[in-house]
């Protein structure tokens, strides 16, 4: 199998296997855990509060938009899919701090060299959405708390049919979901790379 492919199942079996359970482990809390996210005011990109801020982050066909640079500590991230044909995913996860290359470039590793770089690391973030909707957190409210850098990335494969990846994300199944032959969002630009600064 091609490595690219690989990386890609491996990929959505971990964020469905993370999706069931989050739906079994909240179950009728979710009305609770939105209650105490912060939301942000409708047409706005970021929103200030009394301790941070809410920054709304757009999945486009194949990118990431009002995404900045740098936040503080503290900062939480949104996710909208505005694209009216592709699944998307904002996967955020902190850079190991003795790695120096871009994103762009780790993007572009065999999976063996990625894999080795963020061994044993859970990402911060996965928030999930079919086209034209608002995201779903299913990994992490949202908040980054800790300084350093973040990959942003998108694992869904171009052309994968939003039904039938919302079905794999909802089912419980370990087996790898088939969501056809097209290559990640990520080997299509969908990545980006965010400094988390210490907000002190």
């Amino acid at each position: 199998m091609n490595p690219m492919k690989r990386t890609v199942r491996l990929a959505a079996v971990a964020v469905a296997g993370t999706f069931a359970l989050s739906l079994a482990a909240c179950g009728d809390d979710d009305a609770d855990t939105a209650a105490t996210l912060p939301t942000a005011t409708a047409g706005s990109d970021t929103t200030a509060h009394t301790d941070h801020q809410t920054v709304i982050v757009d999945g486009v066909d194949y990118g990431f938009e009002n995404l900045p640079a740098e936040v503080p500590a503290g900062t939480a991230l949104t996710f909208r899919n505005t694209s009216d044909v592709e699944f998307h995913e904002m996967v955020v996860m902190r850079i190991p701090d003795g790695e120096s290359r871009s994103v762009g470039q780790l993007a572009a590793l065999p999976p063996a060299e990625s894999d080795a770089i963020f061994a044993g690391a859970m990402p911060t973030l996965v928030s999930v959405a079919a086209p034209g909707e608002e995201g779903t957190a299913v990994v992490g409210d949202g908040t980054i708390t800790e300084p350093g850098r973040y990959a942003v990335v998108c694992f869904i494969p171009v052309g994968a049919d939003p039904a039938v990846v919302m079905e794999a994300m909802q089912s419980e199944s370990s087996t790898p979901p088939d969501l056809g032959d097209g290559a990640p969002h990520i080997s299509q630009g969908m990545y980006a790379e965010l400094t988390v600064s210490d907000s002190a």
